[in-house]
């Protein structure tokens, strides 16, 4: 059994700050879930292209509002307070915050831990396992 608080974490190397956001890393790799699960706060106005061409990724948004586009067809979501999105096909998009958002963010592989965007806005495969 894991148990942890968010206060906790936001205390320790789990916590990741950015320019444009921050994510605190409850569930990484090391504790073999097979996904890993975050608390992100994106900042007012902030605007990031992202690519997850690694992983696939579930987000629900706990508070604020923003704007989610797709960027294979130009389509826009509004994403607020409830809303989930699903990045289920390596999906190249952007999230715009029109105010600070709080998500609740699952990737599959699971992250390590330490992973910030890469140039084209994904994050690379990394494993801190020994394979057989």
């Amino acid at each position: 059994m894991i148990v942890r608080t968010l206060q906790q974490a936001e205390k320790s190397e789990r916590r990741i700050v950015t320019e444009m956001w921050e994510s605190t890393r409850l569930l990484l790799e090391n504790d073999k879930m097979g996904f890993s699960f975050h608390i992100t706060t994106i900042y007012k106005n902030a605007r990031l292209k992202m690519h997850y061409k690694n992983h696939l990724e579930s987000v629900y948004c706990i508070s604020g509002e923003g704007e989610l586009e797709d960027l294979a067809n130009g389509n826009k979501f509004p994403i607020t307070e409830g809303t989930i999105y699903i990045l289920d096909r390596h999906d190249k998009h952007i999230l715009r915050a029109t105010t600070e958002m709080k998500m609740a963010c699952v990737f599959n592989p699971p992250l390590i831990g330490k992973e910030t965007h890469d140039k084209d806005g994904s994050y690379e495969i990394k494993s801190e396992r020994v394979m057989d």
